[in-house]
């Protein structure tokens, strides 16, 4: 029985790698200040033998005394809406808690997994996303304290690597959506589906050309434990490479929630990205990976989940 440390647990992704370990029969650590996670993501845990949830914000010099096995780092506000509210706590984590991390993975010889971000990529110039491509990030607009917190986890998490010997991973995740999100987390996929449940008219920013990859979060969970258990200290892509535009996706949702919503256009955000699809030829050479779930399947479970959470 292995144990694993997961930051940010109480979190979206965080809890259902949480599930994936406790099913497992490992031993887990979910360690969460709760600023954007939830307990009732993992209360249905609590009572679980080999699960333990410690309160704590990792920013702070962190130690535990159980031999740690695999440390996978998520804490992180990850949303545009959560990022620009706590943008200092976004940096920071980013960074001095990226920092105490892999001293403690240096400690107790453990593998360290870092949840990056398709975002590293900005509003990419080159379409779909490859990982040697480095980028078009601004560095000062204000989506910036999340892209550059995590470029500078990847940096600092390669210099633990070539420095300390460090077992490491990078994940740079794309859209990733399923039960668990916030309603209010201000992404396109709670957005849409809240509106539309309630017979709002769908916000649809700029024209809505621009496009979107989503891959539903039983599939990340999978490449993401595959990564886990192989030797790739480099930047790898997850997600699911089927684009769609903004417009046509939210055309998408009011037909699958049987909605009489209409669509509102706004003025596109500021830095919002234009494209957004991974190339996932490395993680299907290397984990043998790539998404099941097709849209429709993985939307309609979405929408089961935000109906129960609107109680409607």
């Amino acid at each position: 029985m292995a144990t694993v440390l997961i930051s940010g647990g109480a979190g979206f992704l965080g809890s259902h790698l949480c599930d994936y370990y406790v099913e497992k029969g490992d031993f887990v650590l979910c360690v969460d200040n709760l600023l954007t996670g939830s307990l009732e993501n993992i209360s249905h845990l609590f009572s679980k033998p080999n699960f333990r949830f410690y309160h704590y914000d990792i920013t702070h010099y962190f130690f535990v005394e159980e031999e740690i096995d695999l440390i996978l780092h998520f804490a992180s506000p990850a949303s545009p809406r959560d990022y620009l509210t706590y943008p200092l706590e976004t940096m920071q984590v980013g960074a001095q808690g990226t920092w105490n991390l892999l001293q403690l993975a240096r400690q107790k010889k453990a593998v360290f997994l870092l949840a990056s971000t398709s975002e590293v990529y900005g509003d990419p110039l080159e379409h779909p996303q490859r990982e040697e491509y480095f980028g078009n990030v601004n560095p000062v607009g204000k989506r910036g304290v999340y892209d550059e917190a995590k470029r500078f986890a990847e940096a600092l998490t390669m210099a633990f690597h070539r420095k300390y010997g460090i077992p490491t991973r990078i994940v740079r995740i794309f859209n990733t959506y399923g039960p668990r999100m916030r309603l209010d987390d201000g992404r396109v996929i709670p957005n849409f589906i809240s509106q539309a449940l309630q017979g709002k008219p769908l916000t649809v920013y700029g024209d809505g050309s621009q496009t979107r990859s989503f891959c539903y979060v039983s599939d990340l969970v999978e490449g993401i434990t595959k990564l886990a258990e192989v030797e790739y200290p480099h930047p790898l892509n997850l997600g699911n490479p089927e684009e769609i535009s903004i417009l046509d996706f939210a055309k998408e949702i009011i037909e699958l929630c049987e909605s009489s919503s209409t669509i509102q256009f706004q003025p596109l955000p500021e830095g919002d990205p234009k494209l957004r699809r991974p190339d996932i030829s490395k993680a299907r050479e290397i984990l043998q990976w790539c998404p099941k779930v097709n849209r429709k399947e993985g939307l309609l479970k979405t929408i089961q989940y935000f109906r129960e959470k609107l109680g409607l």
